[in-house]
């Protein structure tokens, strides 16, 4: 009985030896990159150019003020093709070092807003204002999986 009792825990102990050796070798393809905030924007029909005109001056004037501060890595406007009328047909992207930058950030990003849009009685104005040539349509964060060359 006792020779019994020695060999599964033998077997036991072995299972595990072999168990936490294989997955300290398992390598994962990929690690995790930077984070983008990503808005899906509809422009209401025939507001494109007022729309565009707005994210070449106002907005691009925040977000480059953003990259200067630290506050954001980089910033991208992708235009779609809608394939029914009530479809976005636009992207904002904005990308952060990871998800804690972003969070810890969150004061500093809103002081600046402050000092480039003005005070917030302003900035809500401009969102009544925009919400005549837009609709935010949602938005999403993402982090970027860079993949690694398989050995």
């Amino acid at each position: 009985m006792k020779f019994r009792r020695t060999l599964i825990g033998s077997l036991v102990l072995l299972v595990l030896i072999v168990g936490i050796s294989v997955f300290a070798q398992v390598n994962r393809p990929y690690r995790n990159g930077t984070v983008w905030n990503i808005a899906f924007i509809r422009m209401k029909p025939g507001m494109e150019t007022a729309y565009l005109n707005y994210l070449a001056g106002q907005w691009k004037t925040n977000q480059e003020a953003a990259k200067k501060e630290g506050i954001i890595l980089s910033y991208k406007v992708l235009g779609v093709e809608g394939h029914s009328p009530g479809e976005w047909n636009l992207m904002l992207m904005t990308e952060y070092k990871d998800l804690a930058t972003m969070e810890a950030n969150e004061d500093k990003a809103d002081a600046l807003a402050q000092k480039m849009v003005g005070n917030d009685e302003k900035q809500m104005q401009g969102y009544k204002d925009r919400s005549e040539i837009r609709e935010v349509m949602g938005d999403r964060l993402a982090r970027e999986i860079v993949l690694r060359t398989k050995k």
